[in-house]
């Protein structure tokens, strides 16, 4: 499957706090024309529909009426944050089948407009709920003390992870947050689930995002230069955090190794990294458990501005999940983002030289993992 899809167009919907009115299939229909736009293909040329969204269970068929295509393949598989890696990874094996030839994956969230607890489905964990968690912050603050306790990460290095997302995200003018950030703003702000305050905790927007993908062969003849999937891995190991068997190894550690095989790259050859940031804690584990970093080091190979711009390794380079934009499932807009900057189209935060990019979703309290390595024309 290595190079037989790529993607051929990505876009955002309109992102922040929205217009009145506007539903999550309004933002799904304008971030899909956007990315139809972007690669010089019609709706009546998709044939395949992927969507997730908490909004809205039955998100394709949502998303297949407003834009009235009926599709030949259809998968609104719903795993969290990951579900739109796992969406391009189903894309590629629908496409190589000959079940769909252009595959428009899609999502849409207005969670800032009408509020957390109107856009999610409140699921009640039985062995959770005589404890009364605030979840999903409770969950990664385990996870968090769990790491700190077991490996001696500290506060001032989780912090690096948002300071160097602000730095990023003043980079991108479609950032939502872009005024100064310091690791002692960071620290100062309002405790939410210790030891994680409100700036170790993702943003709460609206937006969407969409991609198309179809066949390297097709993907040539369109209009921007093709984002090859040369790698695509899925794995989940628990679906409440009350049941994850290791509180600081989760499964992206196999996702990974899955992309990465079939990819046949390590993670030493990876120019741009897009790791699935709900709270700081979250690309620390990623760092580890799809190598960058041994396990337990995640904290210290943060520190000093590595991961931020003119560090070392550009990760979340358009501000992710803590400042850019977190409309509830943030996977999609990371594929986004590492198709721009394969494609050389990022501007300021533009990483010279990138050729192979990591996407990895992170679904749950760190229940579903899907990881995606993506490459130019230069990596076939």
């Amino acid at each position: 499957m290595r190079g037989t899809v790529a993607i051929a167009g990505a876009a955002e919907s309109d992102l922040g706090e929205v217009a009145p009115g506007l539903t999550p299939v309004d933002l799904m229909v304008q971030a899909s024309l956007r990315a139809l736009e972007d690669c010089g293909l019609q709706v009546s040329d998709v044939d395949g529909l992927f969507a997730a969204t908490t909004q809205l269970p039955m998100a394709t068929l949502n998303l297949g009426e407003q834009l009235g295509v009926r599709p030949r393949y259809t998968d609104a598989t719903q795993i969290g944050g990951s579900s739109f890696m796992a969406h391009v990874d189903h894309a590629r094996a629908a496409i190589a089948a000959s079940l769909c030839d252009v595959a428009l994956v899609a999502y849409g969230s207005t969670q800032r407009s009408v509020g957390r607890s109107s856009a999610s489905v409140q699921e009640v964990a039985p062995y959770e709920a005589p404890y009364r968690p605030l979840l999903p912050v409770t969950g990664y603050a385990l996870a968090t003390s769990r790491h700190m306790h077991e490996f001696g990460t500290t506060r001032e290095q989780l912090a690096e992870v948002a300071v160097a997302a602000r730095a990023w995200a003043q980079l991108n003018p479609k950032a939502w947050s872009r005024g100064a950030l310091s690791i002692d703003d960071v620290l100062r702000s309002p405790m939410v689930c210790d030891p994680l305050t409100v700036r170790d905790c993702c943003l709460v927007t609206d937006g969407g995002g969409a991609v198309v993908v179809v066949s390297a062969q097709r993907a040539r003849t369109l209009r921007r230069p093709p984002v090859h999937v040369l790698g695509a891995g899925e794995a989940h190991s628990h679906r409440h955090i009350s049941s994850m068997p290791d509180l600081v190894r989760t499964a992206a550690a196999e996702s990974g190794a899955r992309a990465f095989g079939e990819a046949g790259v390590r993670p030493a050859d990876i120019d741009v990294l897009e790791l699935y940031d709900a709270f700081t804690i979250t690309p620390i584990l990623f760092l580890e458990d799809l190598g960058f970093c041994a396990k337990g080091e995640g904290g210290a190979f943060v520190e000093g501005g590595r991961i931020a711009p003119g560090g070392e390794v550009a990760l979340n380079t358009n501000g992710g999940g803590l400042s850019y934009c977190h409309p509830g499932m943030y996977g999609l807009l990371a594929i986004v983002e590492a198709v721009r900057q394969l494609r050389g189209e990022c501007g300021e935060r533009q990483v010279a030289g990138a050729h192979l990019a990591v996407a990895h979703g992170n679904g749950g309290v760190l229940s579903s993992q899907c990881t995606l390595v993506l490459g130019d024309e230069t990596t076939l």
